[in-house]
């Protein structure tokens, strides 16, 4: 069914990450889908002081849940649905895999690549290359140089 249909989005601090989100939530209206948006916080290391490492932990999570909260009002607005908002701590990658091997709703992960040099992500070379045996899902790569109009035009 179109509404089982899960756009996920890795919401990293690239510029590209626009561009994705963007696409993700076109398609999602159109199609009747829905958005998920995963933002994978670094793991606190090892701390001196245990009280330390903790409140760093909390703070990560809380500007993760700020920055999630301020993207589902723009998901809102376009999709006219609330996305799905997933936190995770861990390495990306690793964190990106297992969500999608855990949840069934995810249908397609969609990521941007990045709009300068040669390499085109970290995220994209991993699950186009190296990890794309564990992928469960179809992969959308958006030229992160596409404007507003090239995306409502593709989608």
């Amino acid at each position: 069914m179109a509404n089982d249909r899960v756009f996920l989005v890795v919401v990293d601090d690239s510029p590209e990450r626009v561009v994705a989100l963007r696409y993700a939530c076109l398609r999602a209206r159109k199609t009747g889908g829905r958005v998920a948006l995963l933002r994978v916080t670094e793991p606190v290391g090892l701390q001196e002081w245990a009280g330390v490492g903790q409140l760093m932990q909390e703070e990560r999570r809380e500007e993760a849940e700020q920055l999630l909260s301020s993207l589902a009002a723009e998901v809102n607005e376009i999709t006219g649905g609330l996305p799905l908002l997933i936190i995770r701590e861990g390495e990306p990658v690793e964190e990106v895999l297992s969500l999608i091997s855990e949840d069934p709703r995810i249908s397609i992960l969609v990521l941007a690549s990045a709009t300068s040099g040669s390499n085109p992500g970290p995220l994209i070379t991993a699950v186009t290359s190296r990890f794309a045996h564990r992928m469960s899902c179809p992969v959308t790569v958006v030229p992160g140089s596409l404007s507003d109009a090239d995306l409502e035009r593709v989608t």
